[in-house]
């Protein structure tokens, strides 16, 4: 009778402790439930988004919110004097050959005189193509307004920008 006792003590201890211990389909089903809950909230695009929204200065122009960003700039090529206090920008990047293949692509087929400038705006050295140069915000932020109806050339920037040099 004792044996039948220990044999059935041990089968039960067996019994729980197998029962308690997570294993591998348990983790992979909470983290899929956890995963699945994350991406109906808000998916990585969006959050991308969002994320890049808090970072922009953001100006009431003429009654539109408009980016603008100020840092100091050089122009890479061409004169000083090419490039205004605010310039709109349709396209940044780290390789220079690349910048000025997109500014001649601006000058060939949208007839805009593009200008490359190169500095610092979100601590990233680039390399900035600028559509066209204003003096004054307002003719800026109108031009802005208008760019994607007008232009004949495919711009990069997923929203285009004013940046003053400074």
């Amino acid at each position: 009778m004792k044996r039948y006792s220990h044999l059935l003590t041990i089968a039960l201890l067996a019994i729980l402790f197998s029962a308690c211990h997570s294993n591998e389909a348990n983790y992979k089903a909470a983290y899929d439930k956890a995963r699945a809950k994350k991406t109906e909230v808000v998916d990585d695009e969006f959050a991308a988004l969002i994320k890049a929204e808090k970072r922009r200065n953001l100006e009431v122009v003429n009654g539109d919110s408009v980016r603008v960003e100020h840092a100091y700039m050089n122009v890479t090529d061409g004169q000083q004097t090419d490039a205004l206090r605010y310039n709109v920008v349709v396209g940044q990047f780290k390789q220079l050959f690349n910048a000025r293949t997109y500014r001649d692509r601006l000058k060939s087929e949208g007839g805009y005189p593009s200008v490359l400038l190169y500095g610092s705006v979100e601590r990233d050295k680039k390399y900035y193509v600028v559509i066209k140069s204003f003096s004054e915000l307002d003719v800026a932020a109108a031009f802005l307004k208008n760019l994607r109806r007008q232009s004949a050339v495919k711009i990069l920037e997923t929203e285009p920008w004013i940046l003053e040099r400074l």
